[in-house]
């Protein structure tokens, strides 16, 4: 990345410009200009123009920031997002009309419908592993939503960053449309001002930060945070079912961005008979995928190094490795590793792994594993290998997750038609598609009757008759309401 660009990614904003970061987007959200559906379908054609128009450069700064081959850019980052902007273009307009609800016959005549209607100002702060991604599926939906935006790239992408920050304004309003580069001093202090909405995308140690600051104005906040995904794989009788399963769990491991992604598998669990024949198939297989150099992301930097290589420095840790461990401080590189049953209390089983790093526990049997999840904090994602409709019923009844995906890995994030986010110590608030929609939004009840019945019953003074004409109301036993309103008994 230029010199200059890098410079303008890191030098800090002073507070008098944030605060007109957060003052002008609002002055043009109060002005009505982004409700209407003309701007939102404006700025989300916009969005899928810059994307192809960029398709280049959204390849280099990619691969500037994290060593990302174009493929796994297109696959993860650039072709998900045009696909999911063109879904949400696609939908729009169903999404912004009213919904019909019912009214009670009691009320009649009357109408009731929820209407969707933006949440105002909202500020967006992306992470750096899918720094793309991460940043324009959030702002697709809030603009789709009608409100104007703020949004903070995360630093540690800072060729990404600064690509969005110059090429935004060119394709988007840039008035109601904002990017503000920086590092974590310029994300606290935009915590200082009053938005409709925050989501955060990150670790829980800055998610916990964006949670106290938002209390100042009980700004509303959602949190896609990390957590430990784990992979169930069952015994597989079938040798190509076997081969599919390795293929997608290397896919959702390694080859993507190196396992440094919230959705990323974590561990796996599988019987201890079938541990030989998982590890020689990932070997094997690996081996295959990984035979010519760009077939994975390198590591965002030396910290995040540090931290990795750290793990496998623990003796105990280090004993358990059965295949790879090999690290270059130089590329900032690590080599696809595999730990068999590493110590339950080494760091590497206790914290996020985030990196090329795949511990394989073994139970005596698959069914070990519900009683192993319901121990752990709720996780983003639980992934299971297996061909068992009981146990697919169990992980689904008796666990708790953001998402279940069986026989597959990751690919749940490139729906819209479910909804993704975490749960607990995993994050709060949902997105993609529709959802995506409904985060941003608010959606107001709007109930219209007319004068044309009055029922005296719900005034005072009271007496036992109105109490009881309340209760046949309150029933839905209109008979009785009927009978009672004639002055009848039953």
């Amino acid at each position: 990345m230029a010199p200059a660009m890098l410079a303008m990614a890191e030098k800090p904003k002073p507070a008098v410009l944030l605060a007109g970061m957060a003052s002008g987007p609002r002055e043009v959200y109060e002005s009505g200009r982004t409700k209407g559906m003309e701007w939102r379908q404006s700025q989300l054609r916009g969005l899928i123009r810059l994307l192809t128009d960029k398709e280049e450069e959204i390849f280099t700064v990619l691969y500037e920031d994290l060593g990302k081959h174009r493929g796994e850019s297109f696959r993860d980052e650039l072709g998900i997002l045009v696909k999911s902007i063109k879904y949400t273009l696609q939908n729009l307009k169903k999404w912004m009309a009213p919904e019909k609800a019912e009214s009670p016959l009691v009320a009649f005549p009357a109408t009731a419908m929820a209407v969707p209607e933006p949440l105002g100002v909202v500020l967006i702060y992306s992470c750096w592993n899918l720094p793309l991604g991460l940043a324009l599926e959030p702002l697709s939906g809030a603009i789709a939503a009608g409100n104007a935006v703020v949004l903070k790239p995360s630093e540690l992408a800072p060729s990404t960053a600064a690509f969005l920050a110059a090429n935004i304004p060119k394709y988007l309003d840039s008035r109601a449309v904002k990017v503000v580069l920086g590092g974590p001093s310029v994300g606290e202090e935009l915590m200082e001002h009053r938005w409709d909405k925050v989501l955060f995308t990150g670790s829980a140690r800055v998610g916990r930060i964006i949670m106290a600051k938002a209390v100042k104005h009980l700004t509303p906040v959602a949190l896609e945070l990390g957590s430990k995904c784990p992979c169930i794989v069952d015994w597989l009788g079938s040798k190509r079912d076997r081969q599919i399963a390795v293929n997608r769990i290397i896919g959702a491991k390694w080859s993507t961005c190196a396992g440094q992604a919230c959705i990323a598998i974590d561990h796996v669990i599988v019987e201890e008979r079938f541990a030989p024949i998982l590890i020689e198939l990932l070997k094997s297989t690996l081996k295959r995928f990984l035979a010519k150099p760009g077939g994975m992301a390198r590591i965002l930097n030396a910290k995040h190094f540090e931290r990795l290589s750290g793990y496998l420095e623990d003796n105990g840790v280090a004993a358990s490795v059965v295949h790879g461990g090999d690290i270059d401080p130089k590329t900032l590189s690590i080599e696809p590793t595999i730990l068999l049953n590493p110590p339950v209390d080494s760091d590497v089983m206790n914290e996020e792994i985030f990196g090329p790093i795949l511990p394989i526990i073994t139970v005596k049997k698959t069914e070990d594993c519900i009683a192993y999840l319901k121990s752990k904090p709720k996780p983003l994602a639980i992934y299971a290998f297996t061909n068992n409709e009981s146990l697919k019923r169990r992980i689904v009844e008796e666990t708790s997750s953001g998402s279940v995906t069986f026989n597959d890995a990751v690919v749940q994030y490139a729906l819209e038609s479910v909804p993704f986010g975490g749960v607990g110590h995993s994050g709060f608030g949902q997105y993609h598609g529709k959802y995506s929609f409904e985060l941003f939004s608010h959606k107001k009840a709007v109930f219209k009757r007319s004068f044309l019945i009055e029922f005296m019953f719900r005034y005072p003074p009271w007496d036992e008759s109105k109490i009881g004409t309340l209760r046949h109301v309150f029933s839905y036993n209109y008979f009785l309401l009927f009978f009672n309103l004639l002055g009848l008994r039953r």
